[in-house]
């Protein structure tokens, strides 16, 4: 096991938590998709703007593809990439 998996882990956990009163199926819809936003603003730390994006990325590319992102990153040693979030 990779020293990066138990913090993907540990932040999976900390978001399954945040998001249990919202129904989080990956067909959700726009309004559950707002509540998912607006919670991550108002209990994790996001902007709004930080929050509509991570939204995005999950729902548009999916688990398969952003590991491959986070490994890439990893392997880059990207820490914050050219948007600065």
């Amino acid at each position: 096991m990779s020293q990066i998996e138990p913090t993907i882990e540990s932040l999976k956990a900390e978001y399954c938590t945040l998001l249990k009163e919202i129904g989080t199926s990956r067909d959700c819809n726009r309004d559950v998709q707002c509540d998912i936003i607006k919670k991550l603003e108002n209990e994790g730390s996001w902007t709004a703007a930080g929050a509509e994006q991570i939204v995005g990325l999950a729902r548009n590319y999916g688990a398969f593809m952003l590991r491959n992102a986070l490994a890439l990153a990893l392997a880059l040693e990207i820490e914050d990439g050219d948007l600065a979030f």
